[in-house]
């Protein structure tokens, strides 16, 4: 036996054969063979005991985590078969696969890496955005259209014209300059139009929020029409419209000048809000937290200072795993 064997620390050689043993002794499909082999490898030395055991934590550790994450995609789980059954990789690439599957590979579909290319209710969009990508365009001669982060439009004309957008998903904010027609935003079932003024309307999942920052605007519904004036909010889905309620216009516009304010919301909303800025994705692991109310502004550009700011506040630890994947326990 050379002076290697005693090694009670890994080298790198050592967790690349951990890893590659404990995707194949998790696969489902273990020989006899197999089992013998890994019981003489594990007896080589310290060293390779000491890997496995380390390569076990580490699972142990990300795997509820892959779990909560994966379950919410089935395309996810499929890639992260495929990738668990690939060829042999290291303990980077494992993790990866393992751990940030359903962040970085298994919802591709759903939310394409990087923006190489839009997600299926974004096709057929003029314009879109990245994850933290902002931007305003000039749509018409009078009309001005901030995207921000995770945002596809189309626009909509009549004639040569162009008279309004769909907003196939995430939020945009239109300002309105006086002196001519209205101008629409199509999004869902409802349509909200002004012919002077500034508002914004977002659109997560399935519903949509549409805030008047200035002048007024009114928002047409298959149940009904609401006009809303400075300060005034409602939420609608396909089936119905919310009450109008009133609320900080300076808050909910945060975001156009690189800042997200939360005043009493709840913890879980406000994980939520980052991840939709940030690649990767932060995950909580104790429920019990997420409506712990949380009071702050934070910067859209410094984001991982924002999670390890809440991390002190709540007593949590946090765990970065590849594919931008934060764990908080």
């Amino acid at each position: 036996m050379n002076a290697d064997d005693n090694r009670t620390t890994p080298t790198g050689d050592l967790e690349r054969q951990a890893w590659a043993w404990l995707r194949r002794l998790s696969s489902g499909d273990v020989t006899s063979w197999d089992a013998d082999a890994f019981k003489r490898w594990l007896r080589t030395s310290p060293a390779h005991h000491a890997a496995f055991s380390e390569a076990r934590r580490e699972w142990a550790l990300i795997k509820p985590a892959a779990r909560e994450v994966l379950a919410t995609n089935r395309e996810a789980a499929r890639q992260r078969v495929h990738a668990l059954q690939g060829p042999n990789f290291g303990r980077r690439a494992f993790l990866g696969a393992a751990a940030s599957a359903a962040v970085v590979a298994g919802v591709a579909i759903l939310h394409p890496p990087a923006g190489l290319w839009p997600a299926p209710a974004e096709w057929g969009a003029d314009f879109r955005t990245a994850t933290g990508e902002q931007r305003t365009i000039s749509v018409a001669s009078r009309v001005n259209v901030m995207l921000n982060t995770e945002t596809s439009i189309r626009r909509e004309t009549a004639g040569a014209a162009t008279v309004g957008i769909r907003l196939l998903a995430g939020e945009a904010a239109v300002d309105v300059a006086s002196g001519g027609a209205a101008f629409a935003v199509i999004a869902g079932a409802g349509r909200s139009e002004a012919s002077a003024g500034r508002f914004e309307v977002r659109r997560l999942a399935n519903s949509v929020c549409v805030t008047c920052i200035d002048g007024t605007v009114s928002v047409d519904h298959p149940v009904g029409r609401h006009v809303l004036r400075a300060g005034d909010q409602t939420i609608y889905d396909d089936a119905s419209v919310g009450r109008i309620k009133r609320v900080a216009v300076a808050d909910v516009s945060a975001w156009r000048s690189g800042m997200l304010v939360f005043r009493q919301a709840p913890l879980g909303q406000v994980l939520d809000e980052i991840n939709r800025y940030r690649r990767g994705r932060v995950v909580l692991m104790n429920a019990a937290l997420r409506t712990q109310p949380v009071s702050g502004s934070f910067d859209i550009t410094l984001l991982d200072m924002a999670v390890a700011q809440l991390e002190r506040t709540f007593g949590l630890n946090a765990r970065a795993l590849p594919g931008g994947l934060v764990v908080l326990s």
